[in-house]
């Protein structure tokens, strides 16, 4: 489950397979990004495999957030019709281990690399393949989770933000709006949100003050209590 972030909308990373029925008619359904396991490759080590392949990107924020065993989760016909077609028996048993990953969708160049791969806003996924919208939810919830506690949110902003730009990032995330002064107030407590002597360049508005997350700072005050509800 890869989250993205372009500074507006919460996305997902989805792929599009398309099965031929016959030479005349074919269907597509959007999917989450997953790939096999190879027989001797740890479970972290295949994650980072299948985002690199699909992004180009290494050392990305990813989190193991569940697994999914129900004995029937393929037992759909569509899914089982799709499972035909690539020659996988539709009667074997799939476990999924689930991981979520967090950057900076603009600064990612998709690529083809054997699929056809796109992002989609989070609230716009519609219906997906297999049980993948039920996936996506409890990858959801446990972002939500972690952000509580975690400042990991930071992994999907640029470098350098506004405390707009961060504001957004949080309600898009818990879909939900803030006030304003009070988010503000909240973060203004946070050691490790520094701000900058410089100002957005080329907005069709006033510049807004940029600020940056230290790790560093984080770590050495980490005894603190992180608590984001608002």
């Amino acid at each position: 489950m890869v989250f993205g972030y372009d500074e507006m909308r919460l996305n997902a990373l989805l792929v599009k397979r398309t099965l031929n029925h016959s030479v005349t008619s074919t269907s597509t359904v959007w999917t989450l990004t997953g790939n096999h396991i190879y027989q001797e490759e740890p479970l972290e080590e295949a994650a980072a495999r299948v985002l690199r392949d699909l992004t180009g990107l290494e050392d990305v924020y990813l989190e193991q957030f569940g697994s999914f065993a129900d004995p029937a989760r393929l037992k759909n016909p569509k899914d089982q019709e799709w499972l035909r077609s690539i020659n996988h028996d539709p009667e074997r048993r799939v476990i999924t281990v689930g991981y979520f990953a967090l950057l900076d969708s603009t600064k990612v160049t998709l690529q083809w690399r054997g699929r056809d791969v796109e992002w989609k806003p989070v609230r716009e996924v519609g219906d997906l393949g297999f049980d993948h919208n039920h996936i996506l939810d409890q990858a959801l919830e446990a972002l939500r989770n972690k952000m509580r506690h975690e400042p990991i949110g930071f992994e999907l902003l640029p470098e350098k933000f506004t405390l707009t730009q961060l504001q957004n990032l949080y309600e898009q995330i818990f879909d939900t709006q803030f006030d304003k002064r009070n988010f503000r107030k909240k973060v203004a407590r946070m050691k490790y949100v520094i701000p900058l002597d410089e100002k957005q360049v080329g907005v069709p508005h006033k510049p807004a003050q940029l600020f940056v997350f230290s790790r560093e700072v984080y770590e050495k005050t980490r005894t603190e209590l992180f608590d984001f509800i608002v």
